[in-house]
Protein backbone atom coordinates (compact mmCIF):
# COMPACT_ATOMS: atom_id res chain seq x y z
CA UNK A 1 0.00 0.00 0.00
CA UNK A 2 1.35 3.45 -0.95
CA UNK A 3 2.32 5.61 1.98
CA UNK A 4 -0.19 8.36 1.18
CA UNK A 5 -2.92 5.68 1.27
CA UNK A 6 -1.71 4.66 4.73
CA UNK A 7 -1.91 8.29 5.86
CA UNK A 8 -5.41 8.56 4.36
CA UNK A 9 -6.46 5.42 6.22
CA UNK A 10 -5.08 6.85 9.49
CA UNK A 11 -7.05 10.06 8.88
CA UNK A 12 -10.20 7.99 8.37
CA UNK A 13 -9.58 6.03 11.56
CA UNK A 14 -9.24 9.27 13.55
CA UNK A 15 -12.44 10.71 12.08
CA UNK A 16 -14.42 7.54 12.87
CA UNK A 17 -13.13 7.48 16.44
CA UNK A 18 -14.08 11.09 17.03
CA UNK A 19 -17.49 10.75 15.35
CA UNK A 20 -18.35 7.76 17.54
CA UNK A 21 -17.53 9.84 20.62
CA UNK A 22 -20.29 12.41 19.92
CA UNK A 23 -23.93 11.92 20.82
CA UNK A 24 -26.74 13.65 18.85
CA UNK A 25 -27.67 15.75 21.88
CA UNK A 26 -24.05 16.98 22.11
CA UNK A 27 -24.53 18.82 18.81
CA UNK A 28 -28.15 19.91 19.18
CA UNK A 29 -29.78 17.00 17.31
CA UNK A 30 -32.66 14.81 18.39
CA UNK A 31 -31.53 11.28 19.29
CA UNK A 32 -34.14 9.78 16.98
CA UNK A 33 -34.68 6.01 16.77
CA UNK A 34 -32.47 3.23 18.04
CA UNK A 35 -28.88 3.39 16.77
CA UNK A 36 -26.85 0.33 15.84
CA UNK A 37 -23.55 1.96 16.83
CA UNK A 38 -22.66 4.78 19.26
CA UNK A 39 -22.09 8.31 18.08
CA UNK A 40 -23.30 10.43 15.19
CA UNK A 41 -24.20 8.99 11.82
CA UNK A 42 -21.97 9.96 8.88
CA UNK A 43 -24.75 11.97 7.25
CA UNK A 44 -25.31 13.91 10.48
CA UNK A 45 -21.68 14.88 10.79
CA UNK A 46 -21.47 15.77 7.10
CA UNK A 47 -24.47 18.06 7.51
CA UNK A 48 -22.89 19.77 10.53
CA UNK A 49 -19.61 20.29 8.65
CA UNK A 50 -21.32 21.52 5.48
CA UNK A 51 -20.10 18.83 3.07
CA UNK A 52 -21.66 15.97 1.17
CA UNK A 53 -22.15 12.61 2.85
CA UNK A 54 -20.34 10.93 -0.04
CA UNK A 55 -17.24 13.11 0.36
CA UNK A 56 -17.13 12.57 4.11
CA UNK A 57 -17.61 8.82 3.68
CA UNK A 58 -14.65 8.72 1.30
CA UNK A 59 -12.55 10.49 3.93
CA UNK A 60 -13.46 7.91 6.58
CA UNK A 61 -12.73 5.11 4.13
CA UNK A 62 -9.25 6.47 3.43
CA UNK A 63 -9.89 6.95 -0.27
CA UNK A 64 -7.15 9.56 -0.74
CA UNK A 65 -9.22 12.72 -0.60
CA UNK A 66 -7.24 15.91 0.02
CA UNK A 67 -9.41 18.23 2.12
CA UNK A 68 -8.79 21.97 2.18
CA UNK A 69 -7.93 23.83 5.37
CA UNK A 70 -11.41 25.41 5.39
CA UNK A 71 -13.01 21.98 5.24
CA UNK A 72 -10.75 20.75 8.05
CA UNK A 73 -11.76 23.75 10.15
CA UNK A 74 -15.41 22.86 9.61
CA UNK A 75 -14.79 19.24 10.54
CA UNK A 76 -12.87 20.22 13.67
CA UNK A 77 -15.78 22.40 14.78
CA UNK A 78 -18.39 19.74 13.97
CA UNK A 79 -16.42 17.10 15.90
CA UNK A 80 -15.86 19.44 18.90
CA UNK A 81 -12.10 18.84 18.75
CA UNK A 82 -9.84 20.45 21.33
CA UNK A 83 -6.66 22.23 20.26
CA UNK A 84 -4.44 19.16 20.42
CA UNK A 85 -6.94 17.05 18.49
CA UNK A 86 -7.32 19.83 15.92
CA UNK A 87 -3.54 19.96 15.37
CA UNK A 88 -3.55 16.19 14.97
CA UNK A 89 -6.33 16.38 12.35
CA UNK A 90 -4.39 18.96 10.32
CA UNK A 91 -1.16 16.96 10.63
CA UNK A 92 -2.88 13.83 9.32
CA UNK A 93 -4.45 15.70 6.41
CA UNK A 94 -1.14 17.39 5.58
CA UNK A 95 0.57 13.99 5.46
CA UNK A 96 -2.07 12.78 2.98
CA UNK A 97 -1.56 15.85 0.79
CA UNK A 98 2.24 15.73 0.70
CA UNK A 99 2.58 11.95 0.44
CA UNK A 100 5.45 11.37 2.89
CA UNK A 101 8.13 8.89 1.75
CA UNK A 102 8.18 5.33 3.05
CA UNK A 103 10.34 4.95 6.12
CA UNK A 104 12.99 2.45 7.14
CA UNK A 105 13.43 0.80 10.53
CA UNK A 106 16.79 2.44 11.22
CA UNK A 107 18.05 2.29 14.82
CA UNK A 108 17.74 5.35 17.04
CA UNK A 109 21.00 6.16 18.77
CA UNK A 110 21.63 7.36 22.32
CA UNK A 111 24.63 9.73 22.47
CA UNK A 112 27.47 8.62 24.74
CA UNK A 113 27.10 11.85 26.74
CA UNK A 114 23.46 11.00 27.45
CA UNK A 115 24.37 7.50 28.64
CA UNK A 116 26.97 9.05 30.94
CA UNK A 117 24.42 11.55 32.24
CA UNK A 118 21.99 8.73 33.05
CA UNK A 119 24.57 6.94 35.19
CA UNK A 120 25.54 9.98 37.25
CA UNK A 121 21.95 11.20 37.79
CA UNK A 122 20.69 10.67 41.32
CA UNK A 123 17.12 10.18 40.10
CA UNK A 124 15.33 7.71 37.78
CA UNK A 125 15.83 8.33 34.08
CA UNK A 126 15.61 6.47 30.78
CA UNK A 127 15.65 7.17 27.05
CA UNK A 128 12.57 6.35 24.96
CA UNK A 129 12.47 5.96 21.20
CA UNK A 130 9.58 7.51 19.27
CA UNK A 131 7.88 4.09 19.44
CA UNK A 132 8.57 3.79 23.21
CA UNK A 133 11.44 1.33 23.06
CA UNK A 134 13.61 1.80 26.15
CA UNK A 135 17.04 2.50 24.64
CA UNK A 136 18.93 3.21 27.88
CA UNK A 137 18.15 3.46 31.59
CA UNK A 138 19.85 3.95 34.93
CA UNK A 139 19.75 1.82 38.11
CA UNK A 140 17.19 4.05 39.85
CA UNK A 141 14.80 3.69 36.90
CA UNK A 142 15.13 -0.09 37.16
CA UNK A 143 14.60 0.12 40.93
CA UNK A 144 11.40 2.11 40.39
CA UNK A 145 9.85 0.26 37.45
CA UNK A 146 11.67 -3.05 37.30
CA UNK A 147 13.60 -4.29 34.28
CA UNK A 148 12.09 -2.64 31.19
CA UNK A 149 11.74 -5.85 29.16
CA UNK A 150 8.18 -6.99 28.54
CA UNK A 151 7.32 -10.66 28.60
CA UNK A 152 8.55 -12.34 25.39
CA UNK A 153 9.37 -8.95 23.81
CA UNK A 154 12.17 -8.83 21.26
CA UNK A 155 13.06 -5.32 22.42
CA UNK A 156 12.63 -3.47 25.71
CA UNK A 157 9.41 -1.56 24.98
CA UNK A 158 7.77 0.44 27.77
CA UNK A 159 4.23 0.03 26.47
CA UNK A 160 4.64 -3.72 26.01
CA UNK A 161 5.99 -3.96 29.57
CA UNK A 162 3.08 -1.95 30.98
CA UNK A 163 0.54 -4.24 29.31
CA UNK A 164 2.30 -7.60 29.47
CA UNK A 165 4.60 -7.54 32.51
CA UNK A 166 2.48 -7.95 35.70
CA UNK A 167 5.29 -6.65 37.93
CA UNK A 168 5.64 -3.39 35.98
CA UNK A 169 1.88 -2.98 35.80
CA UNK A 170 1.40 -3.49 39.55
CA UNK A 171 3.84 -0.69 40.35
CA UNK A 172 1.72 2.00 38.64
CA UNK A 173 -0.97 3.37 40.96
CA UNK A 174 -3.19 4.78 38.21
CA UNK A 175 -2.22 2.30 35.51
CA UNK A 176 -4.85 3.20 32.92
CA UNK A 177 -4.19 6.94 32.94
CA UNK A 178 -0.46 6.23 32.53
CA UNK A 179 -0.88 3.88 29.58
CA UNK A 180 -3.32 6.28 27.90
CA UNK A 181 -0.55 8.91 27.92
CA UNK A 182 1.94 6.50 26.40
CA UNK A 183 -0.61 5.33 23.84
CA UNK A 184 -1.04 8.99 22.89
CA UNK A 185 2.71 9.19 22.26
CA UNK A 186 2.62 6.02 20.15
CA UNK A 187 -0.43 7.29 18.26
CA UNK A 188 1.47 10.45 17.31
CA UNK A 189 4.41 8.39 16.03
CA UNK A 190 2.16 6.06 14.02
CA UNK A 191 0.17 8.96 12.58
CA UNK A 192 3.38 10.68 11.44
CA UNK A 193 4.68 7.49 9.80
CA UNK A 194 2.03 4.74 9.54
CA UNK A 195 4.29 2.50 7.43
CA UNK A 196 7.12 2.35 9.97
CA UNK A 197 7.76 -1.35 10.68
CA UNK A 198 8.45 -0.85 14.39
CA UNK A 199 5.17 0.96 14.99
CA UNK A 200 3.30 -1.69 13.01
CA UNK A 201 4.98 -4.46 15.01
CA UNK A 202 4.16 -2.99 18.44
CA UNK A 203 0.52 -2.25 17.59
CA UNK A 204 0.14 -5.71 16.05
CA UNK A 205 1.72 -7.50 19.02
CA UNK A 206 -0.33 -5.70 21.64
CA UNK A 207 -3.55 -5.92 19.63
CA UNK A 208 -3.20 -9.71 19.56
CA UNK A 209 -2.12 -10.15 23.16
CA UNK A 210 -4.11 -7.55 25.12
CA UNK A 211 -7.82 -6.78 25.14
CA UNK A 212 -7.07 -3.71 27.29
CA UNK A 213 -4.76 -2.38 24.59
CA UNK A 214 -7.34 -2.93 21.85
CA UNK A 215 -9.95 -1.03 23.87
CA UNK A 216 -7.69 1.92 24.65
CA UNK A 217 -6.11 2.05 21.19
CA UNK A 218 -9.53 2.25 19.55
CA UNK A 219 -10.35 5.34 21.62
CA UNK A 220 -7.70 7.18 19.58
CA UNK A 221 -6.55 9.58 22.30
CA UNK A 222 -3.89 11.92 20.92
CA UNK A 223 -2.99 13.75 24.13
CA UNK A 224 0.72 13.18 24.74
CA UNK A 225 1.87 15.41 27.62
CA UNK A 226 5.55 16.16 28.14
CA UNK A 227 5.35 16.50 31.93
CA UNK A 228 3.17 15.51 34.84
CA UNK A 229 2.97 13.56 38.11
CA UNK A 230 2.78 9.81 38.68
CA UNK A 231 2.30 7.61 41.73
CA UNK A 232 4.15 4.31 42.05
CA UNK A 233 3.35 1.40 44.39
CA UNK A 234 6.29 -0.25 46.12
CA UNK A 235 5.64 -2.75 48.89
CA UNK A 236 9.02 -2.20 50.53
CA UNK A 237 8.59 1.52 51.14
CA UNK A 238 5.03 2.55 50.31
CA UNK A 239 3.74 4.82 47.54
CA UNK A 240 6.05 7.33 45.87
CA UNK A 241 4.71 10.42 44.08
CA UNK A 242 7.13 11.77 41.48
CA UNK A 243 7.14 14.57 38.94
CA UNK A 244 8.21 13.60 35.43
CA UNK A 245 9.26 15.42 32.28
CA UNK A 246 10.63 14.51 28.85
CA UNK A 247 13.55 16.22 27.10
CA UNK A 248 14.45 15.79 23.40
CA UNK A 249 17.98 14.56 22.84
CA UNK A 250 20.36 16.89 21.00
CA UNK A 251 20.77 16.18 17.30
CA UNK A 252 18.04 13.53 17.15
CA UNK A 253 14.33 14.17 16.42
CA UNK A 254 13.14 10.80 17.77
CA UNK A 255 14.32 9.70 21.23
CA UNK A 256 13.56 11.62 24.42
CA UNK A 257 15.04 11.52 27.91
CA UNK A 258 12.37 10.89 30.58
CA UNK A 259 13.29 11.88 34.12
CA UNK A 260 11.43 11.37 37.42
CA UNK A 261 12.16 13.74 40.30
CA UNK A 262 11.07 14.31 43.90
CA UNK A 263 11.29 17.61 45.72
CA UNK A 264 14.34 17.55 48.04
CA UNK A 265 13.59 17.08 51.72
CA UNK A 266 10.22 15.42 51.17
CA UNK A 267 9.03 11.95 52.12
CA UNK A 268 9.00 11.06 48.42
CA UNK A 269 12.68 12.00 48.08
CA UNK A 270 13.56 9.91 51.14
CA UNK A 271 11.62 6.91 49.84
CA UNK A 272 13.23 7.20 46.40
CA UNK A 273 16.72 7.15 47.86
CA UNK A 274 15.80 4.21 50.09
CA UNK A 275 14.47 2.36 47.06
CA UNK A 276 17.76 2.96 45.26
CA UNK A 277 19.74 1.67 48.25
CA UNK A 278 17.61 -1.47 48.45
CA UNK A 279 18.07 -2.08 44.73
CA UNK A 280 21.84 -1.69 45.00
CA UNK A 281 21.91 -4.10 47.91
CA UNK A 282 19.91 -6.71 45.97
CA UNK A 283 22.17 -6.35 42.92
CA UNK A 284 25.26 -6.94 45.05
CA UNK A 285 23.99 -10.28 46.44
Amino acid sequence: MANNQLHARELGTFLRARRSRLRPQDVGLEPGGRRKVPGLRREELALLAGLSTDYYQRMEQGREVRPSDDLLDALASALHLDEEERRHLFALADAVRRGAPRSQDSPEEVPAATRHLLQIMNTPGFVLSKHLDVLAWNPLAEALLGHPAGAQSTRHNLLVALFMNPEVRSRCADWESIVVQYIGMLRAAVAADPSHPRGTAIVGELSIRSADFRRLWDQYDVCAPVQGTKVFHRQEIGDITLDWATYPLPGSPGPVLMVYTAKPGTVNAERLQLLGALHTDRQSH
